[in-house]
């Protein structure tokens, strides 16, 4: 029994010394990377003047893609039309981002990552980090496709993480598409514990086939039985893709910074 517990505890001793030692080797790499959950986070900053947040969360892209420089001029664009801090995220196994123990949401190797309770928990971890780094009086999550879900349930495991969050295609019902998914978690499975407070817009295209419009629309009315703070928009002819980023999206991200 002691021997087991003497093992026990050197592995945990020897955790906590492998993570320490990650932290302060993040820490030296510069003002472009931020530690969360084991992971070193690598993202773009362009400064504002508004003491107000906009944190940028990619979707599922191949495993290495540069996700710095894909939306680098998004982050700016942002910035700049709105004067405040905008900040494009690369998740682990992006850009300069770690993957120490999580895999880059666009894995080959394993699936629907972004609907497992770890990854929401490091971005939970990883928000916080920044908010606290930042210390704004207002933060907004920009979220597309798998980092709509993964925004979208990490809101539900810490109720006023953000103000504002902007969902543009994503999955908020991931028991839906998948068919083993007990071990899977989305936004449904959280929504009572998402605050009343935070003001949240479902955007969705009208030609997106990976996030339907009737799946948005069913969380919408979802979200509005609950009683939560929520606005549906539709970016008429929009694809999946870079729904982000069109006409609709950006007024209503205008929108919610003007606010």
């Amino acid at each position: 029994m002691f021997k087991k517990s003497f093992i026990l505890a050197s592995i945990l001793f020897a955790n906590i010394v492998f993570a320490n030692q990650i932290k302060e080797d993040c820490n030296k790499k510069g003002e472009e990377f931020v530690f969360a959950k084991d992971e070193c986070i690598n993202y773009k900053a362009f400064a504002g003047d508004k003491n107000s947040l906009a944190i940028i969360i990619h979707g599922t892209w191949d495993e290495g893609t540069d996700i710095i420089a894909r939306y680098s001029a998004f982050a700016e664009d942002i910035s700049m039309s709105n004067d405040v801090t905008s900040l494009a995220i690369a998740l682990p196994g992006y850009s300069k981002s770690s993957s120490n123990n999580l895999k880059a949401i666009g894995s080959k190797k394993e699936k629907n990552l972004a609907a497992k309770k770890e990854y929401a928990l490091m971005l939970v971890d990883l928000i916080e980090a920044l908010k606290q780094k930042y210390n704004p009086e207002k933060t907004t999550i920009i979220a597309h496709s798998a980092g709509c879900m993964l925004s979208a349930t990490a809101s539900g495991l810490k109720a006023n993480l953000v103000d504002n969050l902007v969902c543009a295609g994503g999955v908020y019902d991931i028991h839906k598409k998948v068919e083993d998914s007990k071990d899977l978690i989305s936004a449904v499975d959280v929504i009572d514990n998402i605050s009343k407070d935070t003001k949240i817009a479902i955007v969705y295209g009208t030609q997106d086939d990976v996030s339907t419009p009737q799946m948005n629309k069913d969380f919408y009315e979802l979200a509005k039985k609950k009683g939560l703070n929520v606005e549906l928009i539709e970016a008429k002819d929009a694809p999946h893709m870079e729904l982000e980023q069109t006409k609709e999206a950006k007024e209503i991200i205008e929108k919610l910074l003007e606010d």
